[in-house]
């Protein structure tokens, strides 16, 4: 049976390391970054590394109809989806006195606004992979961050819109389970990634969570019958309390 997934973020990092992953399973892969060029490339590689074929979708999730083409792209190329994957987002610091209100907007559009705008228009398309495939079911996987389970300090705007991402994956489940889709909300604390480069003066890169331990993640959730829900994994970092980024 073939199957397919959408990929936000795919061009590079964790996303990259998904969409990888599953072009080595055969999925058909919708990929969707904002480089065109960078997404060509990606797409190039996925198709050697196996996937039936890949559909590039170049935007900016900032834009809100952004996500409205992506879900038509794939819509157009697979007509289903199986795995759905929330992995696109910002990441911003600043303490709650001083965060500019520009910067939350934007981080709220990213972090939710889109990631919520793509899982209700992909809804009718993950209902027809779970019954094309009951035993499995289609997936929802979020990118979320530990900051959205524990709070901390100067991550007030990102952790919140982690949180809020956290929620709208539970609720999904208490909603679509019982049609066979499941979503699972990754909460890990820094993950080695361009976008933890910004922190590496305190946190050396060497001592956070491998892309691939994400990946390895995503790809035990997909393998998971339509029968269990995961709402959650948190991933702490070695060396610490398992209660920060």
């Amino acid at each position: 049976m073939s199957r397919s997934a959408l990929i936000t973020g795919a061009s590079r990092g964790i996303g990259l390391g998904i969409a990888t992953r599953l072009a080595e399973q055969g999925y058909g892969l919708t990929i969707t970054a904002r480089d065109r060029e960078r997404l060509d490339a990606v797409a190039a590689d996925l198709r050697t590394a196996g996937a039936k074929d890949v559909v590039v979708v170049a935007g900016d999730l900032a834009d809100e109809e952004s996500a409205g083409r992506v879900v038509e792209a794939h819509a157009d190329g697979f007509g289903s989806l199986n795995a759905l994957v929330l992995n696109a987002g910002v990441g911003t610091a600043g303490a709650i006195g001083e965060f500019p209100m520009r910067r939350f907007d934007k981080s709220l559009g990213v972090n939710l606004r889109a990631p919520f705008s793509l899982l209700q228009q992909s809804l009718p398309l993950l209902r027809t992979g779970a019954a094309e495939n009951p035993g499995r079911g289609s997936k929802v996987v979020a990118l979320a961050s530990i900051t959205g389970v524990y709070a901390e300090a100067g991550l007030a705007v990102y952790g919140a819109t982690k949180a809020a991402l956290i929620s709208l994956t539970e609720t999904l489940n208490v909603e679509e389970s019982g049609n066979g889709i499941s979503a699972t909300a990754l909460a890990p604390a820094y993950v080695d990634t361009d976008m933890a480069a910004w922190t590496h003066d305190t946190i050396p890169p060497e001592t956070m969570i491998e892309v691939n331990d994400i990946v390895e993640l995503v790809d035990a959730v997909l393998r998971l019958s339509s029968r269990a829900v995961v709402p959650k994994i948190v991933v702490g970092r070695a060396g610490t309390d398992g209660y920060r980024a």
